[in-house]
């Protein structure tokens, strides 16, 4: 009888910490997740903003942005962001190879265990390519 008590406590202890873990996403809401830059010129930097909302009870800080690759740089808003005001993580990509990319970047929330990943995709083009591209959209647009 002894084992059966000390086995349902031990159960019901280890629930009670898993339900206490919080991750990223229970703190901060992004407007999007990805953003698909589309067909982008190569050599050519583009950035997005990825707007969030603190969603807590209580100030957070982005305590990291860190990005899947070196042609990838997020920049994080510095200091805390109070409940219910928005901030911006903006993610730049350099595009200096032609093709397509898939990159994230992983946001680690200070006081929070599980990180959240935004992502951002699209295909880099060489300039001959690109400028064909551009010409046959002003094409379809007429």
């Amino acid at each position: 009888m002894k084992k059966a008590i000390l086995f349902c406590s031990a159960f019901i202890l280890s629930l009670s910490l898993f339900a206490q873990q919080k991750t990223a996403a229970d703190v901060i809401k992004f407007k999007e997740m990805t953003y698909d830059f589309g067909k982008i010129k190569q050599n050519v930097p583009v950035n997005h903003d990825f707007v969030f909302t603190n969603t807590s009870s209580g100030p957070v800080v982005i305590e990291s942005a860190t990005p899947s690759c070196g042609c990838t740089t997020p920049v994080k808003p510095e200091g805390a962001i109070p409940k219910g005001q928005d901030s911006k993580i903006t993610a730049g990509f350099n595009a200096a190879s032609a093709g397509p990319f898939n990159k994230s970047i992983t946001i680690k929330v200070a006081g929070v265990d599980q990180p959240l990943q935004i992502k951002i995709t699209g295909e880099v083009l060489t300039a001959d390519a690109y400028a064909k591209y551009q010409e046959e959209k002003g094409k379809s647009k007429s």
